[in-house]
């Protein structure tokens, strides 16, 4: 199915999942430094606040922001899906985070109800896109069918609490996630094959910046595009981690000028600091240099 280019979908380092009913937290995360907010209306609201939060997400939505703003609407499963996207999809509004995603068919219909959507509403075709929450061992065997289902899907995200429900973890599970490294992994995997962004899932642990570092720097290191968050006070420490260091932009400028100057002497490599330099190192210096520009 061909829809009309959307703009493309920054992955912002930084995800602020913001509870869609209540106003106050609604009203600082657009002061805040989050590279973008996911806008609840999920886990983050009660039952009976559903509505409450629909009407607020809607009057958010009407004033300009200059974050990516997603809506995480209610999955399938709870009949509640159609309310959610009557009241959000609209101006304002960049993404769907679908929860819970499990097969490509629940995207599909999903796309097929914002087609219906944008064009009632006179909104540009394809504009609003949909990152699929992966949270059940049945979502990630299918992760990457679901992130080449169709051309809204600007990413997936990881939803390491439920998906430690599905697999019966205990609830004092490692502080890192080491224990669903495997699952973190291979969500990368399936994300980068279908050529979309990857979100890590949060610590929750708010108070503990230390196990925040090291629980970010795993998710660097596995590859993600970047981290989500309860918490505007970890939103420092993901920035940082996220952003290369001094040391790694200036060894990533050596590398590139050596591998410049083996190819305009007709070599293919070059050697930085002891290191043997390829095509793939200078490549990944260039992207070391494109975080850095981040900010």
């Amino acid at each position: 199915m061909q829809i009309s280019p959307a703009t493309p979908i920054s992955p912002g380092r930084s995800w602020l999942f913001v509870p869609g009913n209540n106003e106050h937290y609604l009203t600082k995360s657009a002061e805040s430094e989050a590279d973008a907010l996911l806008l609840d209306l999920e886990d983050g609201v009660p039952a009976g606040q559903k509505q409450r939060g629909r009407e607020m997400i809607a009057a958010c939505l009407a004033t300009p922001a200059g974050q990516i703003r997603f809506a995480r609407v209610n999955g399938w499963q709870t009949g509640q899906l159609a309310d959610d996207l009557k009241a959000v999809v609209r101006t304002g509004l960049d993404g769907i985070c679908l929860p819970k995603a499990e097969s490509p068919a629940q995207i599909l219909k999903l796309a097929e109800r914002l087609a219906a959507i944008e064009s009632a509403r006179g909104l540009l075709p394809g504009s609003v896109r949909i990152l699929a929450a992966i949270e059940s061992a049945r979502g990630l065997l299918a992760a990457y069918d679901i992130a080449s289902a169709h051309p809204r899907i600007a990413g997936l995200m990881f939803g390491a609490e439920d998906f430690a429900l599905d697999l019966g973890l205990p609830a004092n599970r490692q502080h890192e996630a080491a224990d669903l490294g495997y699952a973190r992994s291979a969500l990368v995997v399936a994300a980068t094959a279908a050529g979309v962004m990857s979100i890590d899932g949060v610590y929750p642990h708010l108070t503990d910046e230390q196990g925040l570092r090291a629980d970010t720097r795993r998710s660097l290191n596995y590859g993600f595009s970047g981290k989500s968050t309860f918490s505007p006070r970890q939103l420092a420490v993901i920035h940082e981690v996220f952003r290369p260091s001094g040391d790694e932009v200036a060894f990533s400028r050596r590398v590139i000028t050596a591998f410049d100057a083996a190819a305009a002497g007709s070599a293919g490599s070059a050697v930085v600091d002891g290191q043997l330099v390829d095509l793939p190192i200078m490549l990944r210096a260039r992207r070391v240099l494109e975080r850095s520009e981040l900010g």
